[in-house]
Parts: structure tokens; C-alpha cells; sequence
């Protein structure tokens, strides 16, 4: 059953190109030049080459956000993933949340990979849908309006431990210190953020279910849609911090395990060298190889 939670007008979009300057020991971004539409970011969206993948100095068309949840449900370890067509590249991917950061937000990342959390998890328990909390700050609830709240519990974000290497806005290091790559076939830069997601205790008939958005031609509004028949939100179970090579998805408090053959994964999956990531996307055995 499909649910519309939300209709709304487009906002108007605006971001500005990334200046990148890495060495190997750190990697510094300043966003440069006038404010740029969606279309106009994608249109400088076109593969590039570098020579050394550990001292960059490059503009690229934008920065991205994502996020690398992990949770623990029942006594097990998951990754959270969502499947997304992506006709722009051509394929149909498990990725991490993840999100283009406006230019009001480029120096605060955070903030974006947070709005991003709020709009594409949706955790529904039997006495409505939880809100959360990052280091007792309130996420948004986007969908407030259509989605009635559990009053009574919220779930919990935290940082994990992040990349080795410190990420810097002009003079501004990022603490959270998310991995970051510059990504070729897109021309942009990437950071991820390590996140563990907490869920009450005493909720016990959980479902996750992730919302897309569409343009809807005849009113011009941007829909925001969830399915229960397909939760598009899947669970990678890890052990030890290693895949497992089982994928669920969590309906009613009921792990139900999908068929993961043939899965294609996002870049963030793909090796990384140095600052760098090369290929488009990646395949299940290549990013998660089971052990």
C-alpha cells in the first residue's frame, strides 16, 4: 500500500562548486563561485581524471552527504541501506542515506546528513512513528502533518568513530571526521558519516520503511511517498563488523530476509585510493565480501 505523507512546493535548490585541496595527511574544501541550480550542478556532473590520488588540487561540481548507519536489533549487528534507481547513472543501487548538501549548509555538513536521516527513515511502532535525537538536539519531522508521533518514544543517533585523516571547511575541521573521497564519474566530493542508531527497547513491533520523492507533473508538487508492500530500507547483518552475506528488511518486529544475489552497491562500496574513488558503483561481493 502506497502512502502519500507529504506534498509541498519545490525549493529552490541552490548550491555552489567545492575547491578541493588534499595532501596525504589532510584534505581541505571551500566552497567557491556563484550559487549554482540542480541543473546547473548537474550539468558540470561529468566524469574527470586526476593524476595522484593523495594530493588533489581541483574544483568539483558539489559536495555530498551520506550516512553510514549501523544498529543492533534482537542481540544482531546491521548496516542500513536504501535501494535507489539512479537514472542519471544508468543503474539501481543499495546505498547508504545520502543527500546533496545546499549552500547554506556547506560548512556544517552535519545538518544536511541529519535532514537527510528525518526525511528517508521513517521507524513506525505500534503506537505511531518515532522521532529522534542526535546528542539530545531534535531531528526535523518532515512528515508530522500526515504521520502521527509515538509520544512516549524516539530513537537515538550517535557518532562512531570516524576516518583517521581530519576534513576541513576553510579553517573549520569537521569533529565528527567523516570519510571523505572525491568521487570521478560524478566530479564531486563525498563525505560520510559513521553513525549508530539506537532504537527503544520497548518498542518490539518495528517496521522501517524509507520515503521517495517525485514531481508530480499536473500540480507541479514534490510527493513524498512511502510503500509498505515495498520498504526499499534493507538490513546488511554484520558480525565482528563483517557481512554476513544476509539481507532483511524489518516489518512488524520480523526480520525478513530478501534475496541479495544480483544486489549492485553505491560507490561509497568501491576502493577508495588515497582521496580517491574511480569506479560508478560496485557489486555486492566487491563491497561487502562475506566472510
Amino acid at each position: 500500500m502506497t502512502l502519500i505523507v507529504a506534498r509541498k512546493s519545490p525549493i529552490v535548490f541552490k548550491t555552489q562548486a567545492i575547491q578541493v585541496q588534499a595532501s596525504s595527511e589532510v584534505l581541505r574544501y571551500t566552497p567557491t563561485g556563484n550559487p549554482l541550480s540542480f541543473a546547473e550542478m548537474q550539468q558540470r556532473r561529468q566524469a574527470i581524471t586526476i593524476d595522484n590520488p593523495e594530493h588533489l588540487e581541483l574544483t568539483v561540481a558539489n559536495l555530498g552527504v551520506s550516512v553510514d548507519l549501523n544498529l543492533k536489533w534482537q542481540g544482531r549487528e546491521f548496516q542500513l541501506l536504501v535501494r535507489q534507481d539512479r537514472p542519471d547513472r544508468g543503474d539501481n543501487v543499495l546505498k547508504l542515506l545520502s543527500g546533496y548538501v545546499p549552500a547554506h549548509e556547506l560548512r556544517v555538513p552535519l545538518l544536511t546528513a541529519m535532514t537527510e536521516i528525518a526525511e528517508e527513515l521513517l521507524i513506525e511502532t505500534e503506537s505511531g512513528w518515532l522521532q529522534g535525537q542526535y546528542q539530545n538536539t531534535w531531528l526535523p519531522t518532515p512528515y508530522a502533518g500526515s504521520l502521527a508521533l509515538d509520544e512516549e518514544k524516539v530513537f537515538r543517533l550517535t557518532s562512531r568513530s570516524g576516518a583517521s585523516r581530519p576534513v576541513i571547511c576553510r579553517e573549520l575541521n569537521l569533529l565528527e571526521r567523516p570519510r571523505a573521497y572525491v568521487h570521478l564519474p560524478s566530479n564531486s566530493l563525498q563525505l560520510v558519516y559513521k553513525m549508530q542508531l539506537e532504537l527503544p527497547e520497548s518498542a518490539q513491533r518495528l517496521s522501517l520503511l524509507h520515503t521517495d520523492e517525485f514531481l508530480d507533473e499536473e500540480s507541479g508538487e514534490l510527493v513524498a511517498q512511502m510503500d509498505y508492500q515495498r520498504p526499499e530500507l534493507f538490513l546488511v547483518e554484520r558480525v565482528n563488523g563483517a557481512a554476513t552475506g544476509h539481507l532483511f528488511t524489518l516489518q512488524k518486529g520480523e526480520l525478513i530476509e530478501q534475496d541479495s544475489r544480483d544486489m549492485t552497491l553505491s560507490e561509497a562500496f568501491a576502493e577508495q585510493r588515497g582521496w580517491v574513488v574511480e569506479a560508478p558503483h560496485c557489486s555486492w561481493q566487491e563491497g561487502l565480501g562475506e566472510r
